[in-house]
């Protein structure tokens, strides 16, 4: 991948993160750490590794994304907004009366949003279902998943991570945003998953374990799992919950869902502006 669509990209992140502290910052709370982690996985698909039309968002030849952590949805309509496929204003409205924008992600409401989200462990299935029926319609693109760490202690996680190698979905492509905390607790002392890496092996799965931080670890197992054929592909990302904003991150196991106090979300967006500085650019506004 070229250095200068990676940089784009990481970039891009730290814009995305902005606009999650502005929208969590406007509603006064929500999932600020579990937001924060998937945000390098969302912009590096949005970056180029989708094929997608914010002008046309229900194209029927398009690539397809499940974020079954459906609360990770501020992060993904953060990315939406900045791609334009909705008015920026609209992150303002998060999770409040009237909105196109709720607390899980709901694909009849946001443009963009291909599948409702939220019931932790329903993700996979729905997924698998995508790539099987674009299989059968000859349809050659890819779908792709996002789990919680947490949410794989739920079995239909598993009741689909059987049925994907089954039925050959080489088009569905699988991240588990494995930043090890879950609602509350760790997700050792909660329910421990031992090594997810040799589950999904075992499963069938083209298994993958990178730094889910780093959008060109990310591109670079997106492009190895395109070449699997005949069985569906996991990428585990490695992340930290909170991870761009240290104040948060370092909240640990109380940033699953949290206040978010105006000096709070000043200290972050001035942290982000600081990272910002290496690219040159302010965060954006509108598009």
């Amino acid at each position: 991948m070229e250095n200068q669509v990676i940089r784009d990209t990481e970039k891009f992140a730290v814009e995305i993160r902005m606009q999650v502290i502005r929208q969590l910052a406007k509603l006064g709370f929500g999932h600020a750490g579990g937001c924060l982690s998937v945000v390098d996985v969302v912009a590096s698909l949005y970056s180029g590794i989708m094929d997608i039309d914010p002008k046309n968002p229900r194209k029927k030849e398009r690539d397809r994304l499940v974020v079954s952590k459906g609360h990770a949805g501020p992060a993904l309509y953060a990315a939406l907004a900045l791609k334009g496929f909705f008015p920026m204003e609209w992150l303002d409205t998060l999770n409040q009366g009237g909105t196109r924008l709720p607390s899980h992600c709901d694909g009849n409401k946001t443009p963009g949003i291909d599948c409702t989200t939220g019931s932790l462990g329903q993700g996979l299935s729905l997924a698998a279902g995508m790539a099987y029926g674009l299989k059968l319609d000859g349809i050659p693109n890819t779908v792709y998943a996002v789990l919680g760490d947490g949410e794989c202690q739920e079995g239909q996680i598993w009741e689909a991570a059987l049925a994907a190698p089954k039925f050959g979905l080489d088009a569905l492509i699988c991240f588990v945003d494995y930043n090890k905390v879950q609602l509350d607790g760790t997700v050792d002392e909660i329910m421990p998953l031992k090594s997810l890496f040799m589950k999904f092996r075992s499963f069938g799965w083209h298994t993958q374990q990178i730094n889910g931080n780093d959008p060109a670890s990310i591109f670079a197992a997106v492009e190895l799992a395109k070449k699997e054929k005949g069985r569906p592909s996991v990428i585990l990302l490695d992340t930290i919950k909170g991870y761009g904003c240290s104040e948060i991150a370092a909240l640990g196991c109380l940033n699953h869902h949290m206040d978010m106090p105006e000096d709070l979300a000043q200290r972050c967006m001035a942290e982000l502006r600081e990272q910002m500085k290496q690219y040159g650019q302010e965060e954006r506004h509108e598009n």
